[in-house]
């Protein structure tokens, strides 16, 4: 694939946002809660707006490629996620997501990609569904803290939980922010495959009584590559009425992701 389809499956489907005031905290002057608390803080500041009308940059960088795009985002809280990329005012790009289904397509290469999250799944290297992909995007956590057990420290200027039963699988933290308790980071490892996704949130916007992610810094490495990819919100609107259109351009190729 070429880069500007990685930038939007990437954006869409790693585990997401802003500069967060993590640099203004002293972690002296953390406060010692229970990891109970630290937890019920976080989805008392879950995002509470309908619909997201929102424009942003996306740099993206790996050992081969470096670009920039321009990026539309349309979502409707748990139905839609929309995105569309050009770069110069040239469509490059387009993805659609619902709850049981993915489809995009790139114009350059006139290729598309239509079906679930399984193969995106397997290609990422993490277990995706709609609400993680929705989560990344609102600065929350990719997984349901409220039914895991965790341990929490004070680490640097975040509260940082961990699982406390390791999965044999993977390795995950989530890092929150002691001021709104959304989310400063959050990282899924993969020992056996050398593999470490890490998606942090360094500031985030208050607009309309709601936290929302200003960057988003995606770091995705294994023991061969490093491919980084920096994202801006230009602009926000929340409760904006929407509609996502989308179809593919006939004479286009289906294509698997491998």
């Amino acid at each position: 694939m070429k880069y500007f389809t990685k930038i939007l499956i990437v954006i869409l489907l790693i585990v997401t946002s802003c500069k967060s005031n993590k640099d203004l905290v002293n972690s002296t002057k953390i406060n010692n809660i229970s990891t109970k608390k630290i937890i019920s803080n976080h989805y008392n500041n879950n995002f509470h707006q309908q619909t997201i009308y929102a424009k942003l940059n996306a740099k993206y960088r790996d050992k081969k490629t470096s670009a920039s795009v321009s990026i539309k985002l349309r979502l409707e809280k748990d139905k839609t996620i929309w995105m569309s990329a050009t770069k110069l005012g040239i469509p490059l790009a387009k993805v659609k997501i619902t709850p049981n289904r993915v489809v995009y397509y790139e114009k350059l290469q006139r290729t598309y990609f239509d079906g679930d999250f399984s193969l995106l799944s397997k290609w990422l290297g993490a277990e995706l569904d709609y609400e993680k992909v929705q989560n990344i995007l609102l600065g929350q956590a990719v997984l349901n803290l409220k039914k895991g057990k965790y341990n929490s420290v004070i680490d640097k200027n975040s509260y940082q939980l961990s699982p406390k039963k390791d999965n044999e699988l993977f390795g995950i933290l989530f890092f929150l922010n002691p001021e709104n308790f959304k989310l400063d980071k959050q990282e899924i490892r993969h020992p056996e495959k050398q593999q470490l996704l890490s998606v942090s949130y360094p500031n985030y916007n208050k607009i309309k009584g709601e936290q929302f992610p200003k960057n988003i810094y995606i770091r995705a490495s294994d023991d061969k590559n490093l491919t980084t990819i920096d994202i801006e919100y230009r602009s926000v609107e929340f409760n904006r009425e929407l509609t996502f259109p989308f179809s593919i351009p006939k004479g286009y190729k289906e294509i698997s992701l491998k």
